[in-house]
């Protein structure tokens, strides 16, 4: 994995995007500042985006948010400019179960009562047509509730474009590991590793004594 995924940033065919989700903007702070810096889109989904929903103004009712990391949010944003995809629309619900009363809104406009649980058909939809384009893709995260229908849409579809796009493609992360095997993707993608933690450092640019030696060997 680490050499996969060390030739896939380091030297990347273009188009290079990068697909980010998970729950904490904190938690990847680095990796989206890395790859702001080498990508050509870095998508934003999961629980991460109400952050800078929030940064934004939004309306983010229940949703998981970080509100110390808001200026960090806005930060990034001015930063990464159009290379920083945010959700269009959210696929929220009263409540965090499969039966509760859903709803499709605009990003920034989750009422009272509601959380965001998936990014909405028309980010899906905007995401796969990006992908469909890439060259080299590196992904790590879900789109959503990818464990909990119908909140997985957002992930199946990512999942579906990067395993149609042709890229080399780079899976890294035990969610995104998951849903790329449970729909049968895995044999359509260049690498799948469940090892979260270590993608992610290289993510962040990182680099690992190991894969120093093998290129200098």
């Amino acid at each position: 994995m680490r050499i996969w995924l060390t030739d896939a940033i380091s030297a990347p065919q273009r188009p290079f995007v990068a697909i980010l989700g998970g729950a904490k903007v904190s938690d990847k702070i680095m990796v989206i500042k890395n790859l702001l810096g080498i990508c050509d889109k870095v998508l934003i989904g999961g629980a991460m985006a109400y952050t800078f929903s929030l940064a934004n103004g939004g309306k983010v009712g229940g949703s998981l948010v970080e509100p110390d990391k808001v200026e960090l949010a806005k930060e990034l944003m001015a930063s990464g400019g159009d290379k920083l995809v945010l959700p269009e629309d959210v696929h929220c619900g009263d409540a965090f179960s499969s039966d509760c009363n859903k709803q499709v809104v605009p990003s920034g406009q989750i009422p009272d009562g509601f959380e965001g649980l998936d990014i909405g058909p028309e980010t899906a939809k905007k995401y796969a047509e990006i992908i469909a384009s890439a060259k080299t893709v590196v992904w790590n995260g879900p789109m959503g509730v990818s464990e909990m229908p119908p909140f997985d849409f957002g992930t199946k579809t990512v999942a579906q474009a990067v395993a149609d796009s042709g890229a080399v493609s780079i899976i890294g992360g035990g969610d995104s590991a998951a849903a790329i095997q449970k729909l049968g993707f895995a044999d359509k993608v260049s690498h799948v590793s469940t090892g979260g933690g270590a993608s992610l450092e290289m993510l962040e640019g990182k680099k690992f004594v190991a894969v120093e030696l093998l290129d200098e060997a």
